[in-house]
C-alpha cells in the first residue's frame, strides 16, 4: 500500500466520477476489470474522462489521455484501479501516463493481480507523485466481481431469488409464472446484462424450460451480448430440445462426466466455478432452483443475494430455499442488508452473507 491519502476536493470529486464511469463497463469487460479514469489539468479542471468498455479495447487511462491531449501535461490522473504495468492485449498504461507528462496519479485500489501490479512503483521511479487509497471501498464494490476472481480464484456468485412474502417460489399446484411484477422481471434482465454467466439446476430446466437469455421484455428482442448459460446437470438429463440448447446464447451443461463429482455423485460446485474461472467468467447469476441455491449457500459460495419479494401470500407451495445446511436457529446464515428498494409493487432486497466458508468474514 502507498502512503495515507491526502486528497484535494477536486481529486475526491474526480474519483467519485471515475467510479461512475467504471460502472459503464459492467458486463462487457470480462475477463478484465471495470476501470474509470478522470484527468485533471494543473489547475484541477477536468480535461479528459474514460472507462474500459470491452476486453481488448483501450483502457480507461488511454481514453482519458486521448481526450486531454497536451492538457494532461503537469496534471493529475484519477483512476479507480492501479494502472497496469504489463503488456497484454494493450500496452502498459503507466508508460502512457509517463509519456503524457502527468505529474500526479491518484488511485482507489491497488491491483491484486501480480501480472499487472507494480504500476505505482514504476510511476514513482519516473518522478510521478502517487497517492493511493482514495474512495477504496466504493471502487472495490464497483469492481467486486473481478476482484473476487483474482483474490479467490473463482467467479463472484450472486443468488437471485423471487418469492412471495411467505417465502414461496410457486403455488401448491406447481404454477410459478409471474410471482413478481413485470417491473421486477425487467430489473432481473438488467441484472443479467451485468454478469458473465447465468446458472440453474437441471430441475429448473425440466420444470420450467427457461431461456436464460437477456431480453427486452417489451419487444422480446435479445441483447447483443448474452451471458453463458450454465446448467448443473449431474447425470446429463437436459433434454435435447430444451430452450437452453437453442443457440440464442452459449451454453455449458455441467455434468459429472465433464467436471467430476462429489462423494454423493453430484457435480462438484467448486469444480464448476474453477472451470468457469478458467473460461474467463468473473461473475455468475445463480437463478434456480432452491436446492442448488441451498448447496451453494451451504458451501459458502454465495457472495451476494438479490431477493425480489412479491406482496403475495400462498401459504403452501415450494420454498425458495432448500438444503442450506441450517438445522437450528444458531446455524442460521447471517446476512448484512445492503439495500432495500421498491421495484414496481415488489421489494428488492440486496444482502450478503457475513461469513462464507471459502473467504471468512466479508
Amino acid at each position: 500500500m502507498g502512503q495515507l491519502p491526502t486528497v484535494s476536493p477536486a481529486e475526491d470529486k474526480a474519483m467519485a466520477r471515475a467510479i461512475e464511469l467504471a460502472a459503464r463497463g459492467l458486463g462487457t469487460t470480462s475477463p478484465n476489470p471495470v476501470v474509470g479514469c478522470v484527468l485533471l489539468d494543473s489547475a484541477g479542471h477536468v480535461v479528459g474522462e474514460g472507462f474500459h468498455a470491452y476486453a481488448g479495447g483501450p483502457h480507461a487511462e488511454i481514453v482519458a489521455l486521448a481526450q486531454a491531449g497536451e492538457k494532461a501535461r503537469g496534471g493529475t490522473a484519477v483512476v479507480t484501479l492501479e494502472p497496469c504495468n504489463h503488456t497484454g492485449r494493450t500496452g502498459p498504461c503507466v508508460q502512457a501516463l509517463i509519456r503524457a507528462g502527468v505529474s500526479r496519479v491518484v488511485i482507489a485500489v491497488d491491483d491484486p493481480n501480480p501480472l499487472a501490479a507494480g504500476g505505482e512503483q514504476t510511476l514513482r521511479d519516473a518522478g510521478v507523485e502517487v497517492l493511493t487509497g482514495v474512495r477504496t471501498a466504493e471502487a472495490e464494490e464497483g469492481n467486486i466481481a473481478w476482484l473476487t476472481s483474482v483474490r479467490r480464484g473463482r467467479p463472484y456468485v450472486i443468488w437471485k431469488t423471487a418469492a412471495t412474502l411467505d417465502g414461496r417460489s410457486a403455488a401448491a399446484d406447481g404454477t410459478s409464472m409471474w410471482i413478481t411484477s413485470e417491473a421486477a422481471r425487467m430489473d432481473v434482465h438488467r441484472l443479467r446484462g451485468t454478469v458473465d454467466a447465468i446458472m440453474v439446476g437441471v430441475g429448473t430446466v425440466l420444470a420450467d424450460d427457461p431461456r436464460l437469455t437477456t431480453r427486452d421484455l417489451r419487444t422480446g428482442s435479445l441483447a447483443i451480448r448474452q451471458p453463458l448459460r450454465v446448467v448443473i446437470d449431474s447425470h446429463g438429463r437436459t433434454p435435447a430440445g430444451a430452450r437452453v440448447r437453442d443457440g440464442a446464447a452459449p451454453t455449458l451443461i455441467a455434468t459429472t462426466a465433464l467436471l467430476g463429482g462429489d462423494a454423493e455423485g453430484r457435480v462438484d460446485l467448486r469444480a464448476v466455478l474453477s472451470e468457469l474461472h478458467h473460461r474467463g467468467i468473473r461473475s455468475v447469476l445463480l437463478e434456480g432452483g432452491p436446492r442448488l441455491a441451498g448447496a451453494f449457500l451451504a458451501a459458502g459460495l454465495v457472495d451476494l443475494i438479490v431477493s425480489y419479494v412479491a406482496p403475495k401470500l400462498l401459504g403452501d407451495g415450494p420454498a425458495a430455499l432448500v438444503g442450506a445446511g441450517v438445522t437450528t436457529i444458531t446455524d442460521a446464515i447471517d446476512l448484512e442488508v445492503l439495500d432495500v428498494d421498491r421495484v414496481g409493487p415488489d421489494l428488492r432486497l440486496t444482502a450478503r452473507p457475513r461469513v462464507s466458508a471459502d473467504s471468512g468474514t466479508l
